[in-house]
């Protein structure tokens, strides 16, 4: 689970930011498979798989559940992102403006990039946890939310340092290592995944099966998770791409809708697979004495990539961890620092792009992002999905419904109320039902995104009459 926002090539996203592609730009499917397969094969998923083990999850809730759970996301992709990007052809921002106003949107960017941000800081959490091996670097907890060392501050301060730095010089940079990076990270996963099933002593599909069995109890500070927590929180960990909308950006440049499809390869390579690995090197790690003595004591094992990956394949797991944490922070700082200068038009992109590196770089400081990730990016589709439905409402039913579609830019508004009524009050409600009731927050996305969609149509036909 990355940031899948970035466009194919920075030149043309600036020519086309505020007009449809041409077609003469357009790309065949080739152009999306390769970079849905490399984003989603990176550092979250060093640190989601094991969480999965931590939650108690059952063989059966873990493999079917991830499957069809990435199916849900891949068919979001193909029948709602892809169709309404090779239909409109704009990006996510210019088409946002065109409903919502300037004024909105901006609100809109200012959540986008704070977000951008802890998730770039759980990602140089990642990496620290490889950098810190040769400092003999006390490792985060689970439980842990704070700094344990000065170790740590010093060893995340440098990471982040480094990647703001390369993230500010553009996304031609950012993007091109990722690019040499990813086919050999998901090599990586697949030679930890093997190793561990040999020192788990897997012989047979049975002797895997069995590794989760039936499911066990959560680790202490851990919630149980059942099929129903899998199968929904993979369908919406990428919420804010696909039904949040996102990727208008990126298949804005598909010859059709079909090249949906590729995100195929980033569900079940990056996903699926490397999830599965990475869960594996857990269910390894916590047969060992160490922590088999901190679960005797109540305490849950550390979930460091770093440790796990170098008892599993050695040096080269240290190396793929800080890879993978750079390949992710990189391009989610640049794409915070492009949310941020929609907001403060006069800052150049470094500046922007080296503050929002300050934001994630102090916010990997906090082991909480990344040892929490599993319910941080449950509440990063949840906060951003729903402006996915308003796009998608608006294309699909605004003619059914009597209202007048793009309004925003139909009437010169700056502000399209009804815009922030339905994202804010369908907000309000589900999280309130999420806190107060203790509803798994990814049980409610889609009630949510539902709710907000209606909801803008309701507002819609009452205020735009009103105008």
């Amino acid at each position: 689970m990355t940031d899948a926002t970035a466009e194919p090539q920075t030149t043309e996203v600036q020519e086309f930011e505020r007009e449809p592609v041409p077609a003469s730009h357009y790309k065949g499917w080739k152009s999306f498979l390769g970079m849905y397969a490399g984003e989603h094969a990176a550092g979250t998923e060093f640190v989601i798989g094991p969480l999965f083990l931590t939650a108690g999850v059952s063989a059966f809730d873990l493999l079917v559940g991830l499957f069809l759970g990435n199916l849900m996301a891949v068919l979001s992709w193909r029948y709602l992102t892809a169709k309404i990007a090779t239909d409109v052809r704009l990006t996510l921002y210019y088409q946002l403006e065109k409903i919502c106003g300037r004024r909105l949107v901006t609100a809109y960017n200012l959540a986008n990039g704070i977000l951008f941000c802890f998730l770039a800081g759980a990602m140089i959490t990642v990496s620290a946890t490889a950098v810190g091996i040769p400092f003999d670097m006390e490792m985060p907890k689970l439980t842990d939310t704070t700094p344990n060392g000065l170790t740590w501050v010093l060893v995340v301060l440098a990471i982040g340092a480094v990647i703001s730095i390369v993230a500010a010089r553009g996304y031609d940079t950012v993007s091109r290592f990722a690019n040499i990076a990813s086919p050999w990270m998901v090599l990586v996963f697949l030679a930890c995944g093997v190793v561990a099933l040999q020192g788990l002593n897997v012989r047979s599909f049975a002797d895997f099966w069995n590794i989760f069995g039936e499911g066990s109890e959560p680790f202490p500070g851990q919630i149980k998770y059942t099929f129903w927590h899998v199968m929904l929180w993979s369908w919406f960990c990428n919420a804010a791409m696909h039904i949040g909308m996102s990727d208008l950006t990126v298949f804005r440049y598909a010859r059709s809708a079909s090249s949906g499809w590729t995100t195929a390869a980033g569900m079940y390579v990056g996903h699926y697979l490397a999830w599965i690995c990475a869960c594996l090197m857990y269910a390894l790690y916590i047969r060992s004495g160490e922590a088999q003595v901190m679960l005797a004591a109540g305490i849950a094992p550390p979930v460091a990539p770093g440790p796990m990956t170098y008892e599993t394949v050695g040096v080269a797991g240290l190396i793929c961890v800080v890879v993978a944490g750079w390949t992710t922070a990189n391009p989610t700082i640049y794409r915070a620092g492009l949310a941020f200068q929609a907001i403060f038009p006069k800052f150049s992109t470094v500046k922007v792009t080296l503050i929002a590196g300050a934001v994630a770089t102090i916010a990997g400081l906090f082991p909480a992002f990344a040892m929490k990730l599993l319910d941080f990016v449950a509440v990063y589709g949840f906060i951003l999905a729903p402006i996915g439905a308003i796009i998608v409402f608006d294309h699909f039913f605004a003619q059914k419904a009597g209202i007048i579609r793009n309004y925003a830019e139909r009437v010169q508004s700056s502000f399209n109320l009804s815009v922030l009524l339905a994202w804010f009050i369908s907000m309000a409600i589900f999280y309130s039902i999420s806190v107060y009731q203790g509803v798994f927050l990814s049980f409610l996305t889609l009630p949510a995104w539902l709710f907000c969609g209606v909801l803008y149509l309701i507002l819609s036909k009452f205020l735009q009459k009103n105008n």
